[in-house]
């Protein structure tokens, strides 16, 4: 695997290193020593999937607060993503500062984001899925999120007719130095 640290500390593109022949290649997409080595949280406690049917889907931001941080390796099996990841840790020099890679069945780029960081995406393509490794269970009561377009990010979305839920749509305005 292949580790690039992004402008956010602690937030990585990973791309796969291949071992290829006749019949295609094969590479690690998870390796818990190489994630300890570069001090990224190890554990796994949960997998899941997003489906999502339209293009223009927009999913996020969301996150979950102590003692329920998460961190996530996500990538995309089909399809294509925008997927952004925002500096939400109140000591960070980052703070409230976002990266943003597409994500493609075709590249098989995956996005590391550690604990206190919000994630999102948004579908490029019809029929896209999204898998993620996740270092906590999800608790309900932990979960929280800002809003897609919140002016205190200025998030470059990329333009779509857009779908999305009333809680990705209502979240209130962000209040700087809080964990909302």
């Amino acid at each position: 695997m292949i580790f690039a640290e992004t402008e956010l500390k602690g937030v990585f593109f990973i791309d796969l290193e291949k071992h290829v022949d006749e019949r295609g290649f094969f590479a690690r997409v998870w390796c818990e020593q190489e994630f300890r080595d570069r001090g990224l949280n190890p554990r796994i406690a949960q997998c899941s999937v997003s489906f999502n049917h339209k293009r223009g889907t927009l999913r996020g931001m969301h996150y979950q607060v102590a003692p329920y941080e998460e961190a996530k390796l996500v990538r995309c099996t089909a399809g294509a993503i925008y997927d952004v990841v925002l500096d939400l840790r109140l000591h960070s020099p980052t703070y409230t500062r976002w990266t943003a890679v597409e994500l493609t069945a075709r590249n098989r780029r995956m996005l590391y984001i550690p604990e206190g960081c919000a994630h999102g995406f948004q579908t490029l393509v019809d029929d896209t899925e999204v898998s993620y490794l996740i270092s906590q269970v999800y608790d309900a009561p932990s979960a929280r999120g800002v809003r897609w377009n919140d002016p205190a990010f200025s998030i470059e979305w990329p333009a779509a007719d857009r779908t999305f839920s009333d809680r990705d749509r209502t979240y209130p305005d962000f209040i700087r130095n809080s964990t909302n």
